[in-house]
Formats: structure tokens, C-alpha cells, sequence
């Protein structure tokens, strides 16, 4: 565990939209696979606003995401105007990639200097990670992530992406809370 990270208020948050047998690949079929679209099928009162309760943490942290997520939120949200909306437009981002120079079409967006997890170890705000699995995994695997908040759908597919590697270490996380969003579950697990 990285010390430093550990004695400052900063925290990594992953938040994810994640099957009841943990596949979070194309909740919103953008990704065109035989089972995308999976989040959506229960209506948009489970999908729609703060669902991860964010609260302060948009007003204050930085939303952290990989190339493809940055791409598919930069076309959703920008022309959205709810006061959700109007949040996820504002809050600075970061965006992991090695191939995108700009990104200027989604406000306040920024590229990730340097190596990625020295970007997160550096930064002085709470970092939200939505989406972007390889970076997900990357910050696992560095013991960065301090809380997940998954929103768990009653689907189970058998097949896709897993949040939780087959490899890798034990992780031993305690339930901050739990409670019924629409048709999905939200829970809130923190570092034990």
C-alpha cells in the first residue's frame, strides 16, 4: 500500500455499472455485442442522475477515464442540460490514452501526463474512475482503488469483461452501505 496515498484525504473511487456475476463490459450496448444494451433494459429511472451519489466528490474531485469511455461520454454529455448533466461538464477530467491529442471536445477534459499511476499517486483530489476497465485494472493492480461503488443489475450473462480479474490477489473490502436504485442494487465497498 503506498503510504503517502494513504495518509492524505485523497481517495480512488471506482464506480461501475456491473452484472449480478460481475461482467461490466457494454452496459450500454455502444459496444455492439450480442448482450450490450443489458443496463438499459430496466428502464431509465435505473441509469438516469447521481446513481453512485457522488455529490461533493464532482464538485471537488476528478473524473478519471480511458480513451473509449472519454470518446462515448464526450458525444453523450456535453449536449445534455439536466443538472446532472450540467456536473459532469464541469468536473475536470482526466483522460488515459496514448493516442488521443485532443481532447477539447468534451470541456475540461485533459490528457493524462506521464505514466498513469503516477498521474493518480500526484493528484491532490479524489479521483472518480467510471467505465474504462483497463485503467480500472491498471489501479488495481497498485493497490490504488479505495472504495468501489457498483450499481448491480439483476442480469447475469456468463460472458464479457470482468471487473474482478481471475488473476491477481485476494482483496478483503467492507460494506459501506447498501441500497435498491430502481431495478439495480447500489453498494458502496471500502479498503478493510
Amino acid at each position: 500500500m503506498d503510504t503517502y496515498r494513504r495518509d492524505t484525504i485523497v481517495s480512488v473511487v471506482v464506480i461501475q455499472f456491473v452484472t449480478l456475476d460481475g461482467i461490466v463490459s457494454d452496459p450500454d450496448g455502444s459496444g455492439g455485442t450480442p448482450s450490450g444494451g443489458w443496463a438499459f433494459r430496466h428502464g431509465p429511472e435505473t441509469v438516469a442522475g447521481d446513481k453512485f451519489r457522488l455529490g461533493r466528490v464532482l464538485g471537488e474531485g476528478v473524473l478519471l477515464l480511458g480513451r473509449t469511455t472519454w470518446e462515448l461520454f464526450a458525444r453523450l454529455w456535453p449536449g445534455r442540460d439536466d443538472p446532472f448533466a450540467a456536473r459532469m461538464n464541469a468536473v475536470p477530467k482526466l483522460v488515459a490514452t496514448r493516442t488521443l491529442a485532443d481532447v477539447s471536445a468534451w470541456a475540461n477534459s485533459s490528457v493524462v501526463d506521464g505514466d498513469l499511476v503516477e498521474a493518480v499517486r500526484r493528484e491532490r483530489r479524489d479521483v472518480i474512475v467510471t467505465g474504462s476497465l483497463s485503467v480500472v485494472h491498471r489501479l488495481m493492480a497498485e493497490d490504488l482503488i479505495d472504495e468501489y461503488r457498483l450499481l448491480t443489475f439483476p442480469t447475469i450473462l456468463r460472458t464479457g469483461a470482468r471487473l474482478f480479474p481471475a488473476e491477481g490477489p485476494p482483496a478483503y473490502l467492507r460494506c459501506r452501505s447498501a441500497e435498491q436504485a430502481g431495478a439495480a442494487v447500489l453498494t458502496r465497498y471500502q479498503r478493510a
